[in-house]
């Protein structure tokens, strides 16, 4: 059997069969603030539920409004620096550094700083925007 699958029907069987998926054209999320979002997994890459994968890069001058997510998100920074606002609390991420907000918290992300702030996004379950309530939606 090749390892090389150009149809998606033969992909699916094949990964199936494999017992993994080896993700080499993420999906690019549309925004309109300057983010990128490339999912990896999740509902708009992969349709699944249970958990989204996402690289992200937030430019610098970049915030979104507060929100009350129904999943569990975890931050993981490559570089760069995030403020995170956590039920009032502030949290400045680096590089190298982690974060996981649990579902039902009032979060707000941002990006103050003159450097883009690239890191990884994973939400449990995967990230819907019916799922992350975020104020004046």
């Amino acid at each position: 059997m090749s390892n090389t699958r150009t149809d998606t029907r033969c992909l699916t069987a094949y990964t199936i069969w494999m017992k993994f998926v080896h993700q080499t054209e993420p999906f690019r999320v549309p925004t309109d603030d300057g983010k990128t979002i490339d999912e990896h997994f999740g509902l708009a890459s992969a349709g699944g539920a249970d958990i989204s994968v996402a690289r992200m890069v937030a430019p610098g001058g970049w915030s979104e409004p507060a929100q009350t997510p129904e999943f569990d998100e975890y931050t993981l920074m490559v570089s760069g620096k995030k403020r995170v606002i956590v039920d009032g609390v502030t949290v400045v991420l680096s590089a190298g550094e982690s974060l996981l907000v649990h579902s039902g918290s009032t979060v707000q992300y941002a990006n103050p700083y003159t450097e883009d702030a690239v890191y990884w996004s994973v939400c449990s379950p995967a990230f819907s925007p019916e799922r992350v309530h975020r104020e004046g939606s």
